[in-house]
């Protein structure tokens, strides 16, 4: 018995000044079914969703809902049809309490004025106890990390009982644990008829989650059907327009001169007595679990919190770093997990992202040096391969790989020693991460030392010579390229927590 059509999108066209965003693109959304969107950055995915949930409403073609054609004007009119979404960017008022977010503007009322702040609470503890969340509903939004906040957002979709519910990148930023809940609970929600339309780059989730998919590349249009039908060769394929057999590069042999020494560095109650080395030409992975201090570690080395114990080392040389500052001035560079809130400032321009942070080279007595920024930045663009009309265009306009190239670009303009990835290829696309990669190796054939962090173990073990394996705020042991292996991993991190 085929499942019922609940959402038919039919030609559907956007057009933006001097772009075609959609072309002709057809979806149909089945009840009971979680039916994957896939498709570079840049495909059309996000516009594609804009218009369904109502924040586009100027655009060619049909929405059809239950065979009658609708027409949203904003996001409550896509509530009204049981259509919501959980946008990637999160959504919060970070002064206000889980329980007054999740009701924010269509509060509970004790007769026609007043607030039922107790009906409020009762129904969020309700929420977050089905979801099985062991979150306090009167706690402010602010004091949640990334994760929680995600899946606050998620909850607040599905409080409005809705019949079609978009999620665009939902797993970004949660752990594994928290992952598993949320597929757990969209698989009974399933089982209820809703439909969900699950937008990720993580394919394996796509495989694991999904039961139908639409492919979308350049704003057109590729495929749809059973996700039992293809394999993930056949989608990235379909997604990028070519096969991508190899995508991670051969890594370069590592140099023999030692770059950086951590010696029994530590912060109090966040890591204890960290050690190891990074030659020139060696990226350097750390492995572990979400929490078990990865970041806090190169957070330290950065200088964006202080160590009170141990020693660090660079070039031979005993080094002090207290601040950011320190670590520029001594070639220590750093692309953060979150791009978006301290990798870039999303209203400047790509030239203005590169030379914000390097006044030093481009400034004399306070006045700019067009002309060297001009060069610079061309040169920067040009080698690591920017996709933008120029160098004036707005970062925030540009796709997920685009932007963690600026990033990269701003620190790649200084002579530096030390390149410190934090989750680099967090929610960009396939082909993106191969752009990635290519550059990652090309830097350590430099001679450019690096630490990569990365919660995809496939990536952290392919494109590492050796990797530091971090639980509980201790190092548990470094393994070489020829022993490395997930296994391993895992058993390093089991073992470390039942000696707790």
């Amino acid at each position: 018995m085929e499942k019922e059509t609940i959402i038919e999108l039919k030609n559907i066209r956007k057009e933006f000044p001097g772009v075609v965003a959609l072309d002709n693109v057809n979806m149909k959304i089945r009840a009971s079914e979680v039916h994957a969107l896939v498709g570079e950055n840049g495909a059309g995915k996000s516009t594609l969703m804009k218009i369904l949930s109502g924040t586009y409403s100027n655009y060619g073609g049909s929405v059809i809902c239950k065979g009658e054609e609708i027409h949203m004007k904003c996001e409550k009119d896509a509530f009204k049809y049981g259509i919501s979404i959980v946008a990637q960017e999160l959504n919060y008022v970070s002064e206000l309490s889980i329980a007054e977010n999740l009701f924010l503007g269509r509060e509970p009322k004790k007769g026609k004025v007043f607030v039922n702040k107790a009906e409020r609470l009762k129904e969020t503890q309700r929420l977050l106890d089905e979801m099985g969340l062991d979150y306090n509903p009167r706690e402010k939004m602010g004091n949640l990390n990334v994760a929680q906040r995600q899946m606050i957002e998620i909850l607040k979709s599905l409080s409005r009982d809705s019949r079609v519910i978009i999620m665009d990148e939902p797993t970004s930023a949660l752990t594994s644990k928290e992952s598993e809940i949320l597929f757990s609970k969209v698989n009974e929600l399933k089982q209820k008829g809703i439909a969900f339309i699950f937008i990720s780059h993580r394919l394996e989730e796509v495989f694991e989650l999904c039961d139908s998919y639409t492919v979308l590349r350049d704003g057109k249009w590729i495929a749809s059907g059973d996700i039992k039908d293809v394999d993930t060769d056949k989608l990235i394929a379909m997604m990028v327009g070519r096969d991508i057999k190899d995508i991670y590069p051969p890594i370069p042999q590592i140099g023999k001169d030692i770059r950086l020494e951590v010696k029994n560095l530590g912060r109090k109650d966040v890591f204890q007595k960290v050690s190891f080395q990074v030659h020139k030409g060696e990226i350097f992975g750390l492995a572990g679990m979400v929490g078990a201090g990865r970041s806090e570690i190169v957070e330290t080395l950065f200088g964006l919190a202080r160590a009170n114990e141990g020693e660090i080392i660079l070039d031979g040389k005993p080094i002090k770093i207290r601040s950011v500052k320190d670590a520029i001035q001594n070639g220590i560079s750093m692309v953060t997990e979150d791009r978006r809130t301290y990798g870039f400032v999303g209203v400047r321009s790509i030239s203005d992202n590169i030379i914000l942070p390097n006044g030093d080279l481009f400034a004399k007595g306070g006045i700019w040096d067009k002309k060297k920024v001009q060069q610079e930045v061309a040169k920067i663009c040009k080698r690591l391969s920017v996709k933008a009309p120029d160098a004036n265009t707005l970062v925030g306009n540009l796709s997920g790989g685009n932007q963690q190239k600026v990033v990269l670009a701003k620190w790649l303009v200084r002579n530096i020693k030390l390149l410190i990835l934090d989750e680099p290829t967090r929610g960009i696309d396939v082909g993106a991460k191969q752009e990635i990669y290519s550059l990652i190796t090309e830097f350590a054939e430099q001679g450019l030392a690096i630490i990569l962090i990365s919660s995809d173990m496939p990536e952290v073990l392919s494109m590492s010579h050796r990797v530091g394996v971090v639980g509980g705020g201790k190092m548990l042991g470094i393994l070489d390229r020829n022993e490395i292996s997930q296994n391993k991993i895992m058993k390093m991190i089991v073992e470390a927590k039942g000696d707790e």
